[in-house]
């Protein structure tokens, strides 16, 4: 990689954090509870019926502690409950409360605002073709020495 040249990870994750610090800045904007990013990952990976801490963790990529702590922040902040799983008596699924599905419904009108700036930035087949890349199924990450095989 030649210098000044960034890897796929590198922007990828600049692009992660573009979406992100928008998102942040347009809840805030509209008043509401002030969440971290780790807290505002949850919402992207939480199902509709609930979904456990040890689910969360693993969609999330991070331990089991660094997503129990996110959600302890938001079950404080009343945007999300624990409540029992109906199918195991020893589990516990995280949902959103009312409140939180009123604070993910305007973050989802959110980041449709944020694709909107992006099309204008970068043009509309820009996105598309982004969005069809991203969506293309990567497989499994190859393990070895030799990746492309």
């Amino acid at each position: 990689m030649s210098a000044g040249r960034h890897n796929l990870p590198q922007l990828l994750g600049g692009a992660r954090r573009w979406f992100d610090e928008g998102l942040l800045a347009a809840l805030e904007a509209e008043g509401a509870e002030p969440v971290s990013v780790a807290q505002l990952h949850v919402f992207t990976v939480l199902d509709e019926p609930g979904t456990t801490v040890a689910d969360l963790a693993r969609r999330m990529g991070v331990a089991r502690q660094t997503a129990h702590q996110a959600v302890h922040g938001l079950v404080a902040a009343g945007l999300l409950e624990q409540v029992p799983d109906p199918h195991s008596a020893r589990r516990r699924l995280i949902r959103r409360t009312a409140k939180g599905r009123r604070v993910h419904e305007r973050a989802e009108a959110a980041i449709e605002n944020l694709e909107r700036a992006l099309v204008s930035r970068i043009g509309a087949d820009g996105v598309l073709a982004l969005r069809e890349i991203l969506e293309r199924p990567w497989g499994q990450p190859p393990r070895g020495r030799h990746p492309g095989t």
